[in-house]
């Protein structure tokens, strides 16, 4: 049985270059839980951990009746346009999932990781849908904290190109965060424009 690979079947959007270019993106569907803070929180940790639990669950259910899949890359979606107190910015996480999965799999999957591991903030997730269309992206290569530099780029290209930002600024983690060396992380840093 062959499993489903988001990233290979959609490599234009798990890719980037160095230089900010403009790209036309597709709906897509996802898992997603919201947060408040920075990725050095616990409670940013916390919600990475239940997000994770969560996709792995329904991916074993499907895998049950032969819809396996690889659970895809971790996504942050950031309102970066509030200045918020001690970089405590709202956003929410994702993971993108094949679109034949429904909501009474993501409730079944929720019921487990409840249950089973005690994650009770695998409750706060829902299922997320979402349609950019027009993105300006780059890759950013580096530590989080190096990231302004990289957003102040796609910003300028933005600018010159007499484009509109939309919506929030998209990060798709090409990285596992968690056991990669901060100066080796690979983020793709996306905004919506029109």
């Amino acid at each position: 049985m062959r499993k489903l690979d988001l990233t290979k079947l959609f490599k234009t959007y798990y890719s980037a270059g160095k230089a900010p270019a403009l790209l036309d993106l597709d709906q897509a569907k996802y898992i997603a839980i919201p947060g408040i803070g920075n990725t050095n929180d616990a409670n940013f940790a916390e919600r990475v951990q239940a997000l994770y639990a969560t996709a792995y669950a329904i991916k074993f259910m499907h895998k049950a009746i032969k819809q396996d899949f690889i659970v895809s890359k971790l996504e942050g979606l950031w309102d970066l346009n509030e200045h918020p107190p001690q970089r405590k910015w709202k956003y929410i996480l994702l993971i993108r999932i094949p679109a034949y999965i429904q909501k009474d799999s993501l409730y079944t999957a929720i019921e487990h990781v409840v249950s089973t591991k005690e994650i009770l903030l695998a409750k706060e997730i829902e299922l997320y849908t979402m349609q950019e269309n027009n993105v300006v992206q780059v890759l950013h290569t580096g530590s989080f904290c190096t990231e302004p530099g990289a957003v102040q780029q796609l910003h300028a290209f933005i600018e010159k190109k007499g484009l509109q930002k939309t919506g929030l600024h998209h990060e798709v983690y090409l990285s596992d965060f968690r056991n990669t060396v901060p100066e080796k992380l690979r983020t793709i840093l996306r905004q919506p424009v029109r």
